[in-house]
């Protein structure tokens, strides 16, 4: 297993370079001032272009702007955000958490109910069960999220005046802007932070508003994996070794679950490393219409604005996403299908 990771961890340098490459390329597609832009940070840059273009160096040859490109980066230097006016590195530490506590939340419900959910359909297959899994898994997927966001703020909050929009309430914001030294942020998320500090209101109120925002991302994302899982199960209960395990008596549970479930893992691995990737990058529509200021809020007002450094910061943070979950799910493979490894 070690020598497996360990060819993993070789072969991804390869994958992050040639990320870079192909992100580099792309913002060298603009021209000069246009890059010049994302180095303003007064007013009086703004009117002495030229001299921004000299000073970083933005007519040079491609690779001389790739390695000084690459040198900031290594450094901590992502450049200025016009949208929230200030450093490209202090504000993705100000907005990732908020992004990160809705997938704490919202990830593991994805996996243990669509997991489950498919497992029922397929095992269960043309029974009512698996009928109302089916509609459930078409509705979802079928479904704009924004409108379902919509649709859930205006019943729970606007009629019942309930789960409300936000991070948290504008109460306990002002506590904890004008009291730091009573409330530490140790990770960003209030949820946590509330416990950590011995203030649990604080986290109750996060919770309730992570509610709405929660079961949004839950029902869009998992109708796909249920979709997946079910018709793995089904293709495995018709193989010759589930009946043959029937045939000699073997229970159900242990037919279904042990040999089956395993083997139907295989696929939705795939699906849910690809759906854990994408939802680190923020649903835009969830934290748009939820008022909840994540990496997608920020990433949609920074593409309205044409926030270059933004986008390339977000850009380089899912590619490196991207290859950590695939590392994690080749070893899910190893893990679940020990042949894996041989190959």
């Amino acid at each position: 297993m070690i020598a497996f990771i360990t060819r993993r961890l070789f072969f991804l340098i390869f994958v992050l370079f040639g990320v870079s490459i192909l992100l580099f390329g792309i913002l060298m597609t603009y021209s000069p001032d246009r890059r010049a832009a994302a180095y303003v940070t007064t007013p009086q840059q703004a009117k002495d272009i030229p001299m921004l273009i000299k000073q970083y160096g933005l007519d040079d040859p491609f690779y001389t702007q790739y390695f000084r490109w690459i040198k900031e980066i290594v450094s901590g230097n992502l450049g200025w955000s016009l949208v929230a006016a200030r450093p490209v590195t202090e504000a993705f530490r100000m907005y990732f958490p908020v992004t990160l506590e809705l997938n704490l939340f919202a990830t593991p419900l994805v996996l243990l109910v669509g997991i489950w959910l498919g497992t029922l359909a397929g095992i269960h297959r043309n029974t009512w069960i698996d009928h109302l899994a089916r509609i459930f898994s078409v509705i979802g997927w079928s479904l704009p999220t924004f409108l379902f966001a919509l649709v859930l703020l205006m019943i729970f909050y606007g009629y019942f005046h309930l789960f409300p929009p936000g991070v948290i309430s504008d109460q306990l914001s002002m506590f904890v802007v004008d009291n730091p030294d009573k409330f530490t942020r140790f990770t960003g998320m209030y949820s946590i932070d509330g416990l950590l500090n011995g203030i649990p209101k604080i986290s109750l109120d996060s919770l309730k508003h992570l509610a709405m925002p929660v079961l949004t991302q839950v029902i869009v994302v998992i109708a796909l994996l249920v979709r997946v899982m079910r018709s793995g199960m089904i293709e495995e209960m018709s193989k010759d070794y589930v009946i043959t395990a029937k045939a000699k008596g073997a229970d159900r549970k242990t037919i279904h679950i042990r040999h089956a479930r395993k083997n139907a893992l295989i696929p939705v691995i795939t699906i849910a490393g690809q759906l854990v990737a994408h939802s680190m990058e923020g649903s835009i529509a969830v934290e748009v219409v939820f008022n909840r200021q994540g990496i997608g809020w920020w990433l949609a007002e920074s593409a309205i604005q044409l926030d270059m450094p933004v986008l390339m910061c977000i850009c380089l943070f899912m590619g490196l996403v991207y290859v950590i979950i695939n590392l994690i799910v080749d070893i899910l493979y190893a893990i679940v299908d020990p042949r894996i490894r041989l190959n």
